[in-house]
């Protein structure tokens, strides 16, 4: 099969950038002397975790049952789910932990959702190991690394039966808005120092914590150190992005996914080329702004890959429509890139524009031939 074979919009993977993407975060988890534990929200393919885990790890991570379910059926026996849990959830989990003989962790940050979480496991006759999630600035879920809140939780845990304490997690998603790598490295300590506050009050109260996690690509990269941390959870790292190439985490040519789009029209009147590929084949994601202004939804490739296309981006986004922009280079666009042309889309934010795919197309380098597909999980 060859690239140009495939229906479009298509999601391809290169795997020798995948491969080098795995390898480069083994070695640095080696070097900062902490487990790795991949977050597969972003691959969401079972191939590619075994890429990232091929020597050894601390098991994996994912935000969605599907993705619990898909990987379980994979042969992933130990797997944190790494979103605050929902009662409602807890009963399905059960059923794939004995069904499969994985090791789920969950994860919380409150009394009240530990106290729901231990009653459904107690009905459902179901033992799981709960982190609690620490804010380490981002704002978004946990509590406070000196906050009241902390020890009853971890109570809370400790007094229910069918529950234990896996340890103390955190997620710098604020790094993501840095604006320098020694922005982000002062991110990374931050969230290091919040995580470790939290550990060693609860070991000071008498409470053992045999894991403490943090996670994110950018501070898994730049961090200068990460003493007292025993895991880490980066993600986008295992395909790239824009995004990432924007915060000095990757380059150009560590972009490991694209996706392959059809001209299908162009317009003088706004001067652009249209393409098959729109809002939800890449998402609506601008993270990648910091590169300058003419990156928009995305960076246009040859079909057959390699470095982007001068002066040509992906300016708009409808629902199944991209329009390419290329400013004084619009009267070349038309003759040089007829309705049928095959181009390759670099995207913003990796983990987005993959998730409604069900599998990936694999090649290598520059080569036009599709070596195989990969499947990979999609939905809730």
């Amino acid at each position: 099969m060859l690239l140009a074979d495939l229906s479009t919009p298509a999601l391809i993977l290169d795997l020798d950038r995948v491969e080098r993407n795995c390898e480069r975060m083994i070695r640095r988890a080696k070097a900062l002397g902490v487990r790795l534990r991949p977050h597969l929200k972003t691959a969401k393919s079972a191939e590619v975790a075994r890429l990232a885990t091929r020597e050894g790890s601390a098991g994996i991570t994912v935000s969605t049952l599907a993705e619990v379910e898909y990987f379980a059926r994979a042969g992933f026996d130990d797997i944190t789910y790494a979103v605050g849990i929902a009662g409602g959830k807890l009963a399905p989990l059960a059923d794939l932990q004995q069904r499969y003989g994985v090791r789920l962790n969950l994860l919380a940050d409150s009394v009240e959702a530990i106290a729901d979480v231990a009653a459904r496991a107690e009905a459902l006759d179901a033992r799981f190991a709960m982190f609690i999630e620490v804010d380490c600035g981002g704002g978004r879920g946990g509590v406070l690394a000196d906050g009241l809140e902390l020890l009853p939780i971890a109570r809370a845990i400790q007094s229910s039966a069918m529950l234990s304490l896996a340890g103390v997690l955190t997620h710098a998603g604020q790094s993501y808005d840095a604006v320098s790598v020694e922005a982000i490295r002062e991110v990374a300590e931050r969230e290091r120092a919040a995580v470790t506050q939290a550990a060693e009050r609860l070991r000071a109260a008498g409470i053992e914590v045999s894991c403490v996690s943090v996670g994110s690509t950018p501070t898994a990269t730049h961090a200068a150190s990460l003493t007292g941390v025993t895991e880490m959870r980066p993600g986008v790292y295992t395909l790239c992005d824009l995004a990432q190439v924007s915060l000095g985490s990757c380059t150009l040519d560590d972009i490991a996914v694209s996706v392959l789009a059809s001209v299908i029209g162009h317009n003088p009147r706004s001067r652009r080329m249209l393409i098959d590929a729109g809002a939800l084949a890449l998402s609506k994601d601008l993270s990648a702004r910091r590169l300058g202004p003419n990156v928009g939804y995305g960076l246009v490739c040859p079909m057959n890959g390699g470095r982007p296309i001068d002066g040509l981006y992906l300016a708009e986004v409808n629902q199944e429509h991209g329009l390419v922009a290329g400013g004084e280079l619009y009267d070349g666009m038309v003759a040089e890139y007829p309705v049928g042309t095959r181009l390759r889309i670099l995207p913003n934010h990796a983990c987005l524009t993959a998730a409604p795919y069900d599998r990936y197309y694999l090649v290598r380098g520059e080569d036009a031939c599709v070596l195989g597909v990969w499947p990979k999980a999609t939905g809730w």
